[in-house]
């Protein structure tokens, strides 16, 4: 099977390593389906559906059954390769998944992942649901894979509460008494919904000063970072800012987040400080 680069919109790149190749320094040819399954992780990634959970809300499962690769030529020790990756095919209850290896715009290895969906609990097939089928033939077809609402906290609570509480409370161990506070009644919030109405992303913005915002509880859920959820979020915030006339946007980024931001053209200000027990920086950007 002759692949391009220019047959796919998905690709994940990684490095081989040392404990992939053998004496040869070429890569055992086993790794080449962990490198494809990895991909896989990444692809449903790329479609903002967090996999565990969009599997318990349609009531099925994937199942693998079957998995090939054609050789064209060996990735070696160091090689940064590309792992691209697109639904191929979508039948009554199966899904084909059609990869490709490139180092550079060389085609290395071809494969073919082939998918069941079925009941978890007896693992017979049913129907792929409409809603899965319209997500992979839209990221396929180009199409965005979330959208941003922007809104009250009335209308948005409901949903940013609940990833806030997975992000900041229970896997950041912040206490509840310092994550709620009268602030979300009179903030502007943002949420972006993947294309099943899961809530995935949230922020809020407040006024600060005169002419400047103030963006926070940025959030997005985990299995999903990575991807372009918070840089929406953060946009549609920025966006609100500016519309009603502010010219400066600040923030107080965790440590670990602040080449996120620094990528989206913040700055950093002042030294670094810690917040609710945690490493931050004071970062600010012009409208």
């Amino acid at each position: 099977m002759s692949l391009t680069r220019s047959d796919f919109r998905f690709f994940h790149r990684l490095r081989v390593r040392w404990a992939e190749v053998d004496m040869q320094k070429i890569v055992f040819n086993a790794h080449y389906l962990m490198y494809f399954d990895t991909a896989i992780t990444d692809y449903w990634r790329a479609l903002a559906l967090p996999y565990h959970e969009t599997m318990e809300q349609l009531e099925g499962d994937l199942y693998v059954v079957k998995a090939t690769v054609e050789f064209h030529a060996s990735a070696r020790v160091d090689d940064q390769i590309d792992v691209a990756m697109k639904c191929s095919r979508i039948g009554t209850s199966s899904l084909s998944f059609t990869g490709a290896i490139f180092r550079g715009d060389e085609h290395l290895i071809s494969g073919e992942l082939i998918y069941v969906f079925a009941d978890p609990a007896t693992q017979k097939s049913r129907p792929v649901p409409p809603a899965l089928r319209e997500a992979l033939n839209g990221y396929e077809a180009g199409e965005p894979m979330s959208s941003v609402r922007v809104g009250p906290w009335s209308e948005l609570g409901t949903d940013a509460q609940r990833l806030r509480t997975a992000v900041f409370v229970e896997e950041q161990r912040i206490p509840k008494e310092l994550e709620w506070d009268e602030a979300d009644a009179v903030a502007l919030h943002a949420v972006a919904y993947n294309r099943l109405g899961r809530a995935v992303a949230t922020g809020r913005m407040l006024p600060h000063e005169p002419g400047v915002a103030r963006i926070g509880r940025m959030a997005v859920e985990r299995s999903l970072r990575g991807g372009r959820l918070g840089r929406d979020v953060l946009h549609a915030l920025m966006g609100a800012a500016r519309e009603r006339g502010d010219t400066e946007v600040m923030l107080h980024a965790q440590r670990s987040a602040e080449g996120f931001y620094t990528r989206l053209g913040f700055d950093r200000r002042g030294e670094a400080f810690e917040e609710a027990g945690i490493p931050h920086q004071e970062m600010v950007a012009k409208l």
